[in-house]
């Protein structure tokens, strides 16, 4: 059944245009209806990121559920993994978050997790679907059963102790001074204040949201800011969380960016010492870098890739008992602490290790030197261009090119109309060649 709502994570698009208050109506309605089992009291746990959009969509949602009998929770400004976590430790039937993630202020989506704090399969996603393109009139609560709804405090400080608690018992991060940059979006509170509260000196950038300005230069999708703030204050880190802060990345006292990749080599080695991988790798998708998975051998460790998206990477991870997974954006799922990527969370796993070696963050996060890769995207208006002939033959033609010392993946993204290239290999030029004829291939098909 083709998905005509769903996408990678969850459901995205342009707010008022795309993800309109009809269609979160909707969706409390639909998602309601499935989760409504039994003669308990049902009840959503709902929490958003910093967009103006997200006043709209909540109450839209609000009044989707409560129509279907489900009492509501809000909680407000949440990073979504604290949305996951709510909604399991709180007894909830579904969890929502209403984000776009990284995407500009004027996306927005709405991501659901199940009862279990985890993202939902793609069987209940297809449920849904089915229902919010059918009538629901006749499957809504009479006047008795309707649901109400009610904002909950404490919430950010649940977060920020159950974040501490993933931390090595007694450590604390005194001596450290840290940047951090919650890209005006979910975290603005609870990240700063909890390195507050483990000790750190902290410099806080990204932290004055307005309904406008989530992820606009600044978070882990422009680290120019915290770059600059990082030589500035003469830093021993910057940590950039995106506007849901589900994933991060990290910039070292000289400035350096570090990927998600080398993130997950410093927490899947730490954890390999002391004794805590469930099975001895890794999960990442396809994206990660060829280095990465050369490294990750030498340190009798395997990789094993999947579609991009963190939800098929925790679904691998569960199904073969891996407690690492990530991807190089930064998504970091730990699945000791957390059913989803939680930046703040794998941050704090980075500042144990750099803590208990005592070294800069230069040398205790550059686990290998990456192969080098190459990433452009081409937008596309309609049509399926990777269906036409001059495509699939440039495509063709630079997988021959880079034979087995590379790789190339051309995908159509699962968030936006785009088509992504990338190309990886020993020889830069090379690369660079190949995936640029693979993107003229696709301008001319997208501009035809």
């Amino acid at each position: 059944m083709v998905r005509r709502y769903f996408g990678t994570d969850g459901i995205r698009g342009r707010a008022n245009r795309v993800i309109t208050p009809e269609l979160a109506l909707k969706v409390g309605q639909a998602a309601g209806l499935i989760f409504r089992n039994g003669d308990h009291r049902h009840r959503v746990l709902i929490g958003k990121d910093t967009r103006l959009s997200g006043y709209m969509i909540e109450n839209a949602l609000v009044a989707g559920f409560t129509s279907v009998g489900m009492d509501v929770l809000l909680t407000g400004p949440m990073p979504t993994p604290g949305v996951a976590m709510l909604a399991h430790t709180m007894r909830a039937d579904l969890g929502v978050m209403i984000s776009a993630s990284h995407n500009p202020f004027d996306d927005n989506g709405i991501k659901i997790f199940g009862p279990d704090g985890y993202k939902l399969s793609d069987e209940v996603e297809l449920k849904i679907e089915a229902l919010l393109d059918s009538d629901l009139s006749k499957q809504l609560a009479g006047g008795k059963d309707l649901g109400r709804a009610r904002r909950i405090d404490g919430v950010q400080d649940r977060y920020i102790e159950f974040a501490k608690r993933t931390l090595p018992r007694g450590i604390t991060f005194e001596d450290l001074r840290i940047v951090i940059d919650c890209a005006n979006g979910a975290a603005y509170k609870v990240a700063p204040g909890a390195l507050w509260e483990l000790g750190a000196e902290v410099i806080s950038i990204g932290v004055d949201p307005d309904g406008f300005n989530i992820n606009k230069d600044c978070g882990s999708t422009d680290l120019d800011a915290l770059t600059r703030k990082v030589r500035e204050m003469r830093a021993d880190i910057g940590i950039a969380l995106d506007g849901d802060a589900d994933r991060v990345l990290i910039v070292d006292e000289r400035g350096h960016v570090v990927d998600g990749d080398q993130l997950l080599a410093v927490i899947a080695e730490s954890w390999k010492e002391d004794g805590r991988l469930q099975n001895p790798g890794v999960v990442s998708t396809v994206m990660s870098n060829l280095g990465f998975e050369r490294h990750l051998a030498t340190q009798g460790l395997s990789l094993v890739r999947t579609p991009v998206g963190d939800r098929y990477v925790i679904e691998q991870m569960r199904a073969q008992g891996y407690n690492i997974g990530g991807e190089p954006s930064g998504h970091i799922i730990l699945s000791d602490y957390a059913t989803t990527g939680d930046g703040f969370v794998a941050a704090l796993q980075v500042l144990a290790v750099v803590k208990r070696k005592n070294k800069p963050v230069s040398e205790v996060c550059h686990r290998f030197e990456a192969l080098p890769q190459v990433l452009k995207n081409v937008r596309f208006k309609s049509g399926k261009p990777l269906e036409n002939a001059n495509v699939r033959s440039a495509i063709a033609s630079a997988e021959s090119r880079l034979g087995q010392g590379g790789r190339l993946l051309v995908r159509p993204s699962g968030t936006e109309p785009v088509i992504r290239v990338m190309g990886e290999g020993d020889d830069k030029a090379l690369v660079e060649a190949v995936v640029d004829d693979v993107i003229d291939a696709l301008t001319q098909t997208a501009a035809a």
